[in-house]
């Protein structure tokens, strides 16, 4: 059986995509993971997300592997984007969807 922190740095590893979040895509259980996911979203690629609120264990330790307090958290090839201030304000100025787009074809060959 692996550990919280094997899980998420698997998770990480394996999702060239995720986002860490209150909820689901379809269903967010908080303004900011609403707003993040959205943007994420409209950027027209697939990602991989969990649900923060169905796995309190990985709740718990994201933010000290992360050294980020707070959720939604957005991770793309292995490294922490930012949450959802940091994510809006790169949705605004477009840099969220060519750093998202550039990711998903790189890694289109992999599903």
């Amino acid at each position: 059986m692996s550990t919280t922190l094997e899980n998420i740095q698997r998770q990480i590893g394996e999702n060239p995509i995720l986002i860490y979040m209150k909820g689901t895509p379809q269903l967010p259980q908080c303004g900011f993971s609403a707003q993040t996911v959205q943007a994420l979203m409209a950027c027209g690629e697939r990602f991989a997300f969990v649900n923060i609120l169905d796995n309190p264990d990985i709740r718990a330790e994201l933010p000290k592997y992360a050294n980020w307090p707070t959720f939604p958290q957005l991770w793309v090839e292995g490294e922490l984007v930012g949450g959802c201030d940091i994510v809006m304000e790169m949705h605004q100025n477009g840099e969220l969807e060519t750093l998202i787009k550039e990711t998903a074809a790189k890694h289109k060959d992999d599903a």
